[in-house]
């Protein structure tokens, strides 16, 4: 892959269908040398904000998601297009402590078409672990 590589996905925003979401992340993770437990951390994170766009029993519609590879950078956006009108699911203050703690930087709320996420989870280098 070259600096700033995109991928596109969409998917129901369904449970059974926001694993795609997780398993694209891990394997662009991986390809551009994270970690074994920093790709679990972004698979977890995925999740926590694919739940904070659903619910935990989905939405009619889709989530849309994209996938900027800057380096040793992954960046995911997600953006919920749902059939009904009802407000983003949100995040519950855990939620919020687990993404602090699993990635870099992390947002959930309304956008433009629907309601968003974003985060970014940058790769550490050994010597960075062992300091930190």
């Amino acid at each position: 892959m070259t600096a700033a590589d995109e991928v596109k996905l969409v998917v129901p925003a369904q449970p059974e269908f926001l694993r795609l979401a997780r398993v694209t992340a891990a394997g662009l993770a991986g390809r551009i040398g994270f970690s074994f437990d920093e790709v679990e951390d972004l698979r977890l994170a995925i999740d926590e904000l694919c739940f904070g766009l659903t619910g935990p029993t989905g939405r009619h519609g889709t989530v849309e998601l994209r996938y900027v590879i800057d380096g040793g950078e992954l960046v995911v956006e997600g953006e919920g297009r749902f059939a009904d009108d009802i407000a983003i699911v949100g995040l519950s203050e855990m939620s919020k402590v687990i993404l602090g703690a699993l990635v870099d930087e992390h947002r959930l709320g309304p956008g433009p078409r629907g309601p968003q996420f974003r985060l970014v989870k940058r790769r550490h280098d050994d010597a960075a672990r062992r300091s930190g």
